[in-house]
This record gives C-alpha cells, sequence and structure tokens, in this order.
C-alpha cells in the first residue's frame, strides 16, 4: 500500500467501520466465550479490534519510515498497557488485538505467560485467523484466538480456586 493510500485509509474509516466486521451478536458471543473461558483459567483475555491508527503512529511510518509492521506492534503493545492487561493478580494477560486498515493481529502475553511461550507459538494461530478474515470469517477467526490462548492459559495456570474477573470480558471496538 502506498503512502498516500494508507493515509487516506487511516482517515477514512473509524470505529463504525470494524462494527460492520463484528455485530453486537457476535460482540455478545465472542464475550461470552471470553467469560466460559476464563472459569478454566487464572488468566485474563482482552480483545481489542482497531480500524484505524492513530495520526502520530502513521506520522512514525511516513515520516520516519519506521516498518508499518513495527508500528502497529507498538500501538497493540501501548493498548496492552492502557487496557492494563498487564496489571493482572498473576501477570497471565492477553491482549488480541486487531488493526484493520492494516490487516495485522498482534497476541500479547503478560510476563507470566510469555515466559512459558514465545511469539513464535502464536504465528500459527495468527496465520489461520488472517486466512479467516480474508473469508469474511471475523467472529471465527477471533474465536480460534481466543480458543489458542484458552488453550496456552489452562495448560500454564489451571483454575484452582474461584477468581475474580480483573478485566472486562466485552471485546473494544475502536
Amino acid at each position: 500500500m502506498n503512502s498516500l493510500s494508507r493515509l487516506f485509509r487511516h482517515l477514512w474509516l473509524d470505529a463504525g467501520d470494524a462494527r460492520h466486521v463484528l455485530s453486537d451478536e457476535a460482540l455478545s458471543r465472542l464475550e461470552k466465550r471470553i467469560a466460559a473461558s476464563e472459569t478454566r483459567h487464572s488468566g485474563e483475555i482482552c480483545l481489542q479490534v482497531e480500524a484505524t491508527l492513530p495520526v502520530g503512529y502513521l506520522w512514525r511510518h511516513l515520516r520516519q519510515r519506521v516498518p508499518i509492521e513495527t508500528v502497529v506492534h507498538e500501538r497493540a503493545l501501548a493498548q496492552f498497557g492502557r487496557l492494563r492487561v498487564w496489571d493482572t493478580e498473576y501477570n497471565n494477560g492477553v491482549l488480541i488485538y486487531v488493526q484493520l486498515v492494516e490487516h495485522q493481529i498482534e497476541i500479547v502475553a503478560d510476563r507470566g505467560l510469555a515466559k512459558e511461550l514465545s511469539t513464535d507459538d502464536w504465528q500459527h494461530v495468527i496465520a489461520q485467523m488472517r486466512e479467516d478474515f480474508r473469508q469474511g470469517h471475523y467472529e471465527t477467526g477471533l474465536n480460534r484466538a481466543i480458543d489458542a490462548v484458552d488453550d496456552a492459559l489452562t495448560r500454564h495456570f489451571p483454575s484452582t480456586t474461584s477468581r475474580t474477573n480483573q478485566l472486562d470480558n466485552r471485546p473494544r471496538i475502536d
């Protein structure tokens, strides 16, 4: 995508465009899936779909020539902090971040889970999600990601007692 086209796409789209790919019903189903998952482990799953990047991030790419993949990764890390995914009791929160304009997906795990897995462990899931998204099956791809995170958290942080939900289970659409 050339620079001018990329800029216009980011300026043209907004959160409403993200809502076109995920209906309120789909968001409710995803929320329930996250809540059910969190009964099996002590981790927290946060899901965010962001239509566009803020202008400051685009500026870094367009003017400073930072690769767009790096910019999206940095945005996912910033959202990980802003949404307080890092602030869970066992440091095992996970953010599933989707950047729609750039067709990028990031799965960011807090240090408790990250020491058990590498970012390469998520690449197979992300590749499958991209294929689902290419076919217009966003909910299917996000379910796939939730299930993969659930498997990892259940394996490394199984629930042993009743727990308190620390993060909102409702997917964020921005």
